[in-house]
């Protein structure tokens, strides 16, 4: 008997003891369902926190390259980037007007500056009517008249330039190089590899090669986006602009089909990309205000628009209007003749009074 009741005893702590542990997970579950309902009580949504690397607010207080696969250091990124330069800057053609190079130069420092990029950046207006911008490793930007002539407004302009500084910023160029170097070290056993076996061997490494490359660009390109979106919002610059403008240029292409603006033609925006941005957007601190464009952009967009009519004009291009002059005629010459009667030839008469 005494037995019976000091397990029931320990069967009763047991279950007391079991009953504790289960209580606070059980009332939690209930707290959970009662969030999880449809909000008949007012109650907002929740928004996630924003992580340090979709933070504008941490922009150069954290490290965005943290777990990159780098064989480069900064200087030998600098190096690679100075070499594809001079290969660019011999053979392009640059706008010189300098009110144009200026402001281009000043507002794209503008945006390096609010950037976690660690190096100088070198900025320069190539005379091309792409709508195009691109950045080489090393922190050397250049931006197409073509984009400039295309944008509604600075916002826009800033946009695609703040993309690009976000690529060298993320240092895109050298983790892609380090990817290809390290794919071509780890595929030489097999390279080497004779007989059907090396044939598959090799037709697998020129394959992988660029899907690999494919995958890496993809979420490059998405980086690039939301580090982008940040640093306009860091420079106080509407960051909706840079997403109307991409939507703008898809827009013109489904109407004429094969003319597509070149901005990220490699990889333009995708829906899916868009989204993502939009979904980044909403959860950014508040500001009062936002820039989108200044009358300085209207000046030089006009000497844009001026110097390529004028380089068409040089170039042979007669599509403009022209005007015509009235001939001017030469002492001697009679209104009253054509060309064709000037052209007949005429007979020299012998002076009277020689034999």
């Amino acid at each position: 008997m005494k037995f019976r009741c000091e397990a029931s005893k320990r069967l009763a702590s047991f279950a007391i003891a079991l009953a504790m542990l289960a209580g606070p997970p059980l009332a939690l579950a209930r707290d959970d369902e009662k969030k999880a309902e449809p909000a008949k009580t007012g109650t907002t949504k929740k928004v996630d926190p924003l992580k340090d690397k979709e933070n504008p607010l941490m922009i150069g207080k954290r490290d965005i390259n943290k777990g990159n696969l780098d064989f480069y250091s900064l200087e030998k990124e600098a190096n690679l980037g100075r070499q594809l330069a001079a290969e660019i800057d011999s053979q392009g053609k640059f706008i010189t007007d300098p009110v144009v190079t200026e402001y281009i130069n000043r507002i794209g420092q503008n945006i390096a500056l609010r950037s976690d990029a660690k190096i100088p950046f070198t900025i320069k207006v190539l005379d091309s009517a792409d709508v195009n911008a691109f950045a080489l490793p090393g922190g050397f930007l250049y931006v197409n008249s073509g984009l400039v002539l295309a944008a509604d407004n600075e916002a826009e302009v800033i946009g695609v330039m703040a993309h690009e500084i976000a690529h060298v910023a993320a240092r895109h160029g050298v983790e892609q190089a380090s990817k290809g170097r390290l794919f071509q070290f780890l595929s030489i056993p097999l390279i080497f590899v004779g007989g059907p076996l090396g044939a598959i061997a090799q037709n697998a490494v020129n394959i992988l090669v660029p899907l690999t490359f494919l995958k890496f660009s993809r979420g490059a390109e998405e980086e690039a986006d939301r580090l982008g979106l940040q640093y306009m919002w860091a420079a106080g610059y509407d960051p909706t602009s840079m997403l109307s403008f991409f939507e703008k240029l898809k827009s013109k292409e489904k109407k004429k089909p094969g003319t597509l603006e070149k901005v990220f033609s490699t990889h333009p925006p995708t829906g899916n990309r868009i989204e993502k941005a939009r979904t980044l957007l909403v959860r950014f601190p508040e500001r009062d205000e936002y820039m989108l464009s200044t009358s300085e952009f209207n000046n030089v967009k006009e000497r844009l628009l001026a110097i390529t009519n004028q380089s068409k004009l040089g170039n042979g291009d007669t599509t403009g209007p022209t005007l015509k002059r009235k001939p001017t005629l030469k002492r001697g010459d009679s209104d009253g003749k054509d060309d064709s009667e000037k052209d007949k030839p005429t007979l020299k008469r012998k002076p009277d009074g020689d034999n």
